[in-house]
Parts: structure tokens; sequence; C-alpha cells
């Protein structure tokens, strides 16, 4: 394998930062390209080209899914594997259409955590308003406290797209800087670890968010904790099936739709920033 003139795009959700390769041919081909070692290189503010993770582009016949063309493989900054990621997949939805893989309207995206099913407008030009189909979520685990170092607040588990453990604050800012990895007590609660969501409510039908990714850190947007940050919201509100909950993150806004069947779609922006050639450092696995 080649490591010289390999391409790359850098695209981001709200904020939420990922470095985008192709796996359909050439380097990233490989299964096993992205190793953990280069996705740190990569992902790298200092040394590499700096985002919260690795988009992989990959044939859905890879991981022997049936009811897509395309899977999302992706790799958090850290090298460890997430099954999802609601900011990702508009990402990489917007570069199948641009790619001309894929065409506007409806169409599905494998990723680990299940098949999601995509919509963009004919109308979306700057593609702003992405639907991704996130599915149902469902409690987690009960009786779980969040500790900051600042203090420590009652959490409620999520279990879904990816496992969350959401706590209610009267600031977000309150949570403190989040710089290091929030606590989960009891001890052993999530052995694989968790994402945290911290949510401030605006109205009932409008919360803040701040969120530390599993992996990554405190991120300025998480699409999957955006939607069990609005769940948990929404259920407290007691709000009835068909529920829209806006969303403030960081890095911006998005907005989480429940249907009358509590299907949940996460809807946003998708931008690219950049595109070019990897470097061959950041591809040594040494």
């Amino acid at each position: 394998m080649t490591t010289s003139g390999v391409p790359f795009r850098k695209g981001h959700g709200t904020g939420n930062e990922f470095i985008l390769v192709s796996g359909l041919d050439g380097y990233f081909a490989d299964p096993k390209s992205v190793t953990p070692i280069i996705a740190q290189n990569l992902c790298n503010r200092d040394h590499g080209l700096g985002a919260d993770g690795v988009l992989r582009v990959a044939r859905a016949s890879e991981f022997e899914v049936d009811d897509a063309q395309y899977f999302m493989d992706y790799t958090n900054a850290d090298g460890s594997i997430s099954a999802t990621c609601g900011n990702g997949l508009r990402v990489f939805a917007r570069y199948l259409v641009e790619a001309g893989l894929e065409n506007r309207g409806q169409f599905t995206i494998g990723t680990r955590a299940g098949t999601v099913t995509v919509a963009i407008s004919e109308t979306d030009t700057d593609f702003t308003n992405i639907a991704m189909t996130m599915g149902h979520v469902s409690l987690g685990p009960m009786n779980v406290t969040v500790e900051t170092e600042t203090g420590s607040w009652p959490a409620v588990g999520i279990a879904g797209m990816n496992n969350h453990a959401v706590s209610v604050v009267d600031d977000i800012v309150s949570a403190g800087s989040l710089a290091d990895i929030p606590t989960a007590l009891p001890a052993g609660t999530y052995p694989d670890g968790v994402n945290f969501e911290f949510i401030q409510e605006k109205s009932p039908t409008h919360i803040a968010i701040r969120t530390h990714e599993r992996g990554v850190g405190e991120t300025l947007s998480c699409g999957s904790g955006a939607c069990a940050a609005a769940y948990v919201h929404a259920t407290s509100n007691h709000l009835n099936d068909p529920w829209t909950v806006q969303v403030d993150v960081l890095g911006g806004t998005v907005y989480v739709d429940s249907d009358t069947d509590g299907i949940l779609t996460l809807r946003g922006p998708a931008v690219f920033v950049a595109e070019g050639t990897i470097e061959p450092s950041l591809l040594q696995s040494k």
C-alpha cells in the first residue's frame, strides 16, 4: 500500500469535526487501515489534521450489511471504535451525495448500531437541514451519579445509538471544564465507558447541552447525545409524541423530532472546510 497522495476531506456537524477518507479504493480500502495509532495521528490537533474522529467510507457488504450501499466505519480520536455518530452521519451523507454515490431524497447508511435512513431535500442546497433517523432509545442503568471536579448530579442512563448518562443542571457552565473525564457512580456501571450530557432547560421544547464523549473528551456537539438529552427532557416535561426539541450545542443548533412511534430523527447541518492529501508520516502505525 502506498502512502503518497492519500486524499482526505475535513468536515463538521455543528462543530463536531471529522476526517473523512474513502475506503472504496486506494490506501484505506484495507478494512484494517484505520489503526488506533493512525486515527490518533490524523485527529491530533497539534501535529495532525485535528478532529474528533475518522469517518471511513466503506461498502456495506464489507460489514455484511444488506440494507444499505455504504457503511460509516467510525473511529474515535483516541483510536477506539464507536457504534455510530449522529453528527458524523450528516457529514458522511453529504459526502455520498456530493461524490455522486447517492442521490438526494432518502437513502440508507450502515453503522455498527444498525442501518439509518437519511433525508436530504432537493431544496436544501447548502446541506443545512439533513435529517437522520436515529431510532428508538430506552432507559439504561438507573440510580447513576455523575461527578466532575466541580460537583455531582443524578443522571438518567440512556441506551440506544450509544450509551449516555444525562444530568440536568441549573447552568451547563457549572458542570466545570470537562477537561477531565467525569465519573459515573457506582463504579463499574459502564465498563466500556459512556458519553456524558449536561442539560440546561430553556423552555419545555428548548435545551442547551454540553457533552463529554467517550474516547474524545468535551466536544462542541454530539448527535446521539443531543437525541439522548432531548429524550430525557421531553420525558420529564411530559411531551406527547410527536414532539420537537431544539438543542443548542456549543457548536450551533440541531433539532430532535420524535414521531408517533417514538422514533427519533436528528436534523442539522453538515459543512466541509478542507480537503487535500495526507502527509505520509501520519499514516505510520509506529
